[in-house]
């Protein structure tokens, strides 16, 4: 069955996946930053949580030893302030692991990229209908399916845990307060470490699950890949109104020369060559202008104008172009190809027909377009 051009069956290309990054639309797993902010949040607890508790048994310590003069001017600001200073600095530090965790985990699958326009509230958001069709459409289900393997696996992280631990958790009052409050510490880092793992697992299955969704959402027609590609391209409009521009350029660079030009050697476009000669300027012909492409057409639109001879000979053309800089005099080798050129122009020029000449330019001096040697003069 043929495929129409409406039906989005083809993978996005690079530019399509750039574009919808711009936009905000980027790999992105919520399943991974939960993870991430619980296993930093656990490796907290176990690492930083004991200077924190040490800083506030020494501060209560200190704040419950009373004296006499504690007693006649009793001042709760400065207990207050040291518990405080003491508590806040590993607070803050868990504060600022967990966002910078969250941040990385989305941005490193997102590109990198920070979208401003994703805070700026969307009133189509709050359309109740377009909520029932996010909470009853496909990904809502999919959202369905990810929280109930969530309480799945976190319920089942929990129980295992418990199993392990819940009869020593009992037995807590009968031991001494410092090992009661160690083993209870050290507990609860363990459940959150098993947590983040099950966590972690979740992730890893959202993770491709959000990619391919991603992919069948940024999915092309094949009218989109071609406009697409017609698009890089530039429509011919585009591109001729660039040539045009080229050309202009390129005319007003070499005027001037061209003004002074007795003929011009073309290749037939690809490459032209503008000499003259005036024995009580120089010994012999010199380029006064040369150019490929764009340039080249230029130089015979402006000789056309300004009624200089253009002369099809594609061997010295590209000898002329690859051997001789502009404003400088032809090589030896070339002086019988451009002196039997100059002669027929010299005729035409007093009215004369001549027979248009045969030229051979030298093996040492053929090119081929890309300005490589001819083959035979190597061998």
């Amino acid at each position: 069955m043929s495929e129409t051009a409406g039906e989005k069956s083809f993978a996005p290309s690079a530019k399509r996946k750039q574009d919808a990054a711009k936009k905000g639309d980027v790999l992105r797993s919520k399943e991974l930053a939960t993870a991430a902010a619980v296993l930093i949040g656990a490796a907290w607890l176990k690492y930083a949580g004991p200077w924190l508790l040490k800083g506030l048994s020494q501060a209560l310590r200190a704040g419950f030893t009373w004296d006499r003069a504690s007693l006649e001017s009793f001042d709760a600001g400065p207990i207050l302030m040291s518990l405080m200073w003491i508590a806040l600095p590993p607070v803050f530090l868990l504060g600022g692991l967990v966002i910078a965790s969250s941040l990385i985990s989305q941005m490193g699958f997102g590109e990198g990229r920070w979208v401003g326009s994703n805070m700026i509230p969307k009133p189509s958001r709050l359309n109740p209908a377009s909520g029932l069709a996010r909470m009853f459409g496909p990904q809502g289900w999919i959202e369905m399916g990810k929280g109930l393997a969530k309480v799945s696996v976190v319920g089942t992280i929990a129980w295992i845990w418990a199993n392990g631990h819940v009869e020593a958790l009992i037995r807590l009052g009968r031991g001494n307060l410092a090992g009661q409050l160690s083993y209870g510490w050290d507990a609860i880092v363990s459940l959150l470490f098993a947590l983040a793992g099950g966590l972690t697992i979740i992730a890893m299955i959202d993770f491709p699950v959000q990619f391919m969704r991603r992919m069948a959402r940024l999915k092309m027609s094949h009218q989109e890949l071609r406009d697409e590609a017609k698009e890089a391209e530039g429509s011919p409009e585009k591109k001729a109104a660039i040539r045009r521009r080229q050309r202009e350029v390129a005319m007003g660079s070499v005027a001037s020369a061209m003004r002074k030009a007795q003929f011009v050697v073309t290749n037939p476009t690809h490459f032209s060559v503008a000499l003259s000669y005036d024995p009580d300027e120089a010994a012999a012909p010199v380029v006064l202008a040369k150019g490929r492409g764009e340039k080249a057409l230029a130089m015979r639109e402006l000789a056309a104008e300004l009624d200089v001879p253009v002369l099809e000979y594609p061997a010295l053309a590209r000898s002329l172009y690859f051997t001789t800089r502009e404003r400088q005099m032809i090589r030896e080798e070339l002086f019988v190809a451009v002196a039997s050129v100059l002669a027929f122009v010299f005729s035409l020029k007093r009215g004369e027909r001549p027979a248009r000449p045969e030229i051979d330019v030298p093996l040492l001096m053929r090119f081929d377009p890309e300005g490589r040697l001819d083959p035979q003069a190597i061998n």
